[in-house]
């Protein structure tokens, strides 16, 4: 196992990306920095229907808050993550101090959701998305709008594959939430 020092601390990776805040900025468990492509006009249509989708249910809940791609998480591995969408249950958030909440939190979503780009590959989404739920996600799910594929990943199971679905129920954190796929499907 081959053990490398993280050149930046949580703080200064922090101060890093606000010095760069026209970039999406991602930092693996490793350390190393990962400068994001945009997605596309496309790719943020569908986006922006799956944060709708689940800021309204969101709302309606009561139990959590959900939040867009303009967020990122710093994971107990050290990785440090934005998710196109997520879910936290309000408790977890009310821990939280005021500036925590204006920075990049120490905490996993309970939820989480990544939608493939043109410009993503699988293998590597797959293996994020494996991190979110090693790192204490409990539900997420991975959207391939062109192949019409919702990837299901829960703890201790091995993802499960889901063809030309018309939605996703929620389930654990989020039950209740049901999401329709015609949006994130259809094309712009």
């Amino acid at each position: 196992m081959q053990i490398r020092q993280r050149l930046m601390t949580d703080a200064q990776y922090y101060r890093f990306c606000t010095t760069v805040p026209d970039l999406r900025v991602e930092r693996t468990a490793e350390g190393d920095i990962l400068i994001m492509p945009p997605g596309g006009a496309e790719t943020s249509w569908r986006n922006s229907e799956l944060a709708m989708q689940l800021g309204n249910w969101a709302r309606e809940d009561g139990r959590g808050r959900a939040f867009d791609s303009s967020v990122e998480y710093f994971l107990p591995s050290g990785a440090a993550y934005q998710p196109d969408a997520s879910w936290v249950l309000r408790s977890r958030i009310d821990k939280l101090t005021r500036n925590e909440k204006r920075k990049f939190p120490h905490l996993c979503p309970d939820f989480v959701v990544e939608l493939m780009s043109p410009l993503d590959h699988l293998s590597e989404l797959t293996s994020k998305m494996r991190e979110w739920i090693d790192n204490g996600a409990q539900l997420g799910w991975l959207l391939d709008p062109d192949q019409r594929i919702a990837y299901v990943y829960r703890p201790d199971r091995e993802a499960e594959q889901l063809v030309n679905q018309e939605w996703l129920v929620g389930e654990g954190p989020v039950a209740g939430f049901v999401l329709k796929l015609a949006g994130i499907w259809a094309e712009l």
